[in-house]
């Protein structure tokens, strides 16, 4: 880890009332792996299709998900997630 990302961390620490150690722990704690984000999806198009009769088509996903991008809502997930 390079000093300026170090300092950083610090600074983020101490803003939050918290050590580097334990804002690195819940951030990781808190960030979902591809494989979460994947099962999220499926639990979503699932839930969807019990909705709506059907699950969304790969089009419409792909426009939803385009919207979240534009929207800044899905920069913290994958991109190639479901």
């Amino acid at each position: 880890m390079g000093t300026a990302a170090r300092d950083r961390l610090a600074q983020l620490a101490a803003e939050h009332g918290t050590t580097i150690r334990s804002l690195v722990e819940e951030l990781a704690q808190s960030t979902p792996t591809q494989a979460e984000y994947a099962e999220r999806a499926e639990l979503a198009r699932a839930e969807l299709a019990s909705a709506l009769g059907s699950a969304p088509s790969p089009e419409a996903e792909a426009k939803a998900r385009a919207l979240l991008e534009r929207l800044g809502a899905a920069g913290h997930g994958p991109r190639a997630a479901a």
